[in-house]
C-alpha cells in the first residue's frame, strides 16, 4: 500500500484485522507513523530534520498485543523492522552485545529487504542471465542459433534438469574471506568480511558439477547480487534505516531497577544509560558506513509486574513521550481472537488438520467455553493473555492430532462437551493448575 494512502485510521483498520481491543496502542502506532509521512513531505528541510519521532511506551501484561502491534505495523509499511530484548545487552565494558548492536542488526534487515524488492523487480532478467550461463555451460560458446533454441526449449520444460554441467559458483564457505579482528567496530564478534575492504576481488569461483535443476537458483541469486550492486542497496538500505526503521524493544521493564531486587543488577542501570543517546539520535559506526538514528522510531514495551516506567532513568522517561496503557485480555476479546481475526487459531488448526483429510469445525459454545476458561485459568494461575488460548488448543486437539494418519476424509466438530473433557479432567484443583495450563 502506497505511504500516502496509510492514513491513522487505514492503518488502524489493518491492525484490527489481527490484534483484537487495544485501541489507544493502535492509536497511538498509527500516529507517529503518519507523523513520518508528513515529516518527508515538509519543505523547509531545517525544519524537517529538527521534527523527531515521538517514541512509544508500551505498558500492558504479557499477551495482550504490545508485540503484535509492532510487528504488523512493519509488514504493513515494508518499514526496515527489528525487535529486540532489553535484558540481552549490557552496560559497555561488560561482556555480552551493546546497544549498538541494534542498528547494525537493523540495516542487515533493510539490506534483505531492498535486495528481496529487487529481486521482485529483476527476477525475469536474473532468469534469462541465468539461462544462458547453462547453455554456455551445455553448448560451449559458439552453438548455431537453431542448436541453442533447441536445447531453451527443452531446459524451458523441465526436460534437462537432471543433466549434469560444470557451472563456476562462488562458494560461500571460503575460509579467507573473513577474519577476526578484536574491537573492530561494525561487525557482531568482531568478525569482518574481507570482501568489505577489497571489494569483489576476493570472491572464491570454484567450478562445481552440478545438476541443472540445482544450479539454477545459486545461478539466479548470483545474478541478483550483481544487479544490487548497480542498483546502490546499501546506500538505499541506509537511507531507508534512516528515515523509516522502526526498532521495537520488549521487556524494557527488567532493566528497571527495582527496590525488592538486589544484587546481579550491575549493568541494569548502565544499558538505560546507553540506550539514551541510541534513541535521542547518535551516529553508529557500522561496516556499511555510519547511520544516524535522529529519525528512526523507538517503540519499548514491558508489562511493569514487578517495577513501574517511573523506575526508569528520568532521562530515558523523556525520550519516550508517548505513554500508552494496554488493557489485559477479557472472555469477550477472546472469542473476538478466535472468531474475528486473520489468520486466528482456529483457522490454523483446520489448515493443518486439512493436510490429514480431517475437516476440523469449532461450534459458537466450544469457543465461548475455550475462552471461559482461559479467562478464568488466567486469573486463578498466572496472567499470560492470549498465549493461553495456544495452551488450551493443544490440550483440546492433542488426541486427535496423535491419532491423525491421513485416513479416508471426515468431519470432526469440537463442542463444548469435548472442551469441558479436554481440559477439566486435567485441572480440576486448584493447586494442579500451575503445573498443567
Amino acid at each position: 500500500m502506497d505511504d500516502q494512502n496509510l492514513t491513522p485510521s487505514v492503518i488502524k483498520e489493518e491492525l484490527d484485522r489481527y490484534v483484537v481491543g487495544q485501541d489507544e496502542a493502535k492509536k497511538a502506532v498509527a500516529i507517529a507513523l503518519r507523523n513520518r509521512w508528513r515529516r518527508l513531505n515538509i519543505k523547509d528541510e531545517n525544519l524537517r530534520d529538527d521534527i523527531i519521532p515521538k517514541n512509544i511506551l508500551m505498558i500492558g501484561p504479557t499477551g495482550c498485543g504490545k508485540t503484535e502491534i509492532a510487528r504488523k505495523l512493519a509488514k504493513l509499511t515494508q518499514s526496515p523492522f527489528i525487535k529486540v530484548e532489553a535484558t540481552k545487552f549490557t552496560e559497555i565494558g561488560y561482556v555480552g552485545r551493546d546497544v549498538e548492536q541494534i542498528i547494525r542488526d537493523l540495516i542487515e534487515v533493510a539490506i534483505n529487504l531492498e535486495k528481496k524488492k529487487i529481486r521482485e523487480r529483476f527476477i525475469d532478467e536474473a532468469k534469462q542471465n541465468a539461462e544462458e550461463t547453462v547453455l554456455k555451460a551445455l553448448l560451449g560458446d559458439n552453438p548455431s542459433e537453431e542448436t541453442k533454441e533447441k536445447f531453451r526449449a527443452m531446459l524451458r520444460d523441465n526436460q534437462l534438469n537432471d543433466k549434469e554441467v560444470e557451472i563456476a559458483i562462488d562458494q560461500k564457505s571460503n575460509p579467507f574471506q573473513s577474519l577476526d579482528i578484536p574491537g573492530m567496530p561494525g561487525a557482531q564478534m568482531g568478525m569482518i568480511n574481507m570482501n568489505d575492504i577489497f571489494g569483489k576481488g576476493l570472491k572464491n569461483k570454484k567450478k562445481t558439477k552440478l545438476k541443472i535443476g540445482e544450479a539454477y537458483e545459486p545461478l539466479i541469486q548470483e545474478e541478483i547480487e550483481k544487479i544490487a550492486e548497480k542498483q546502490n542497496v546499501v546506500q538505499n538500505a541506509i537511507k531507508s534505516v534512516q528515515e523509516s526503521g522502526i526498532v521495537f524493544i520488549d521487556e524494557i521493564d527488567k532493566i528497571a531497577p527495582n527496590s525488592e531486587r538486589r544484587g546481579g543488577d550491575v549493568s541494569r542501570e548502565g544499558v538505560q544509560r546507553d540506550l539514551l543517546p541510541l534513541i535521542e539520535g547518535t551516529v553508529v559506526t557500522t561496516k556499511y558506513g555510519t547511520i544516524e538514528t535522529n529519525h528512526i522510531l523507538f517503540i519499548a514495551s514491558g508489562a511493569f509486574h514487578q517495577s513501574r516506567p517511573s523506575d526508569l532513568l528520568p532521562e530515558l522517561q523523556g525520550r519516550l513521550p508517548v505513554r500508552v496503557r494496554l488493557n489485559a485480555l477479557k472472555k469477550e476479546d477472546f472469542v473476538r481472537i478466535l472468531k474475528e481475526t486473520d489468520n486466528s487459531l482456529t483457522k490454523q488448526y483446520n489448515s493443518l488438520f486439512e493436510t490429514e483429510n480431517i475437516d476440523l469445525q469449532f461450534d459458537d459454545e466450544a469457543i465461548e467455553e475455550i475462552a471461559n476458561l482461559t479467562e478464568q485459568i488466567n486469573n486463578e494461575v498466572e496472567n499470560i493473555g492470549a498465549r493461553r488460548l495456544q495452551t488450551m488448543f493443544e490440550k483440546i486437539l492433542e488426541k486427535l492430532s496423535f491419532e491423525a494418519n491421513l485416513s479416508e476424509r471426515r468431519t470432526e466438530i469440537v463442542n463444548k462437551q469435548w472442551v469441558q473433557d479436554a481440559i477439566q479432567s486435567e485441572i480440576k484443583p486448584t493447586d494442579e493448575k500451575k503445573f498443567i495450563l
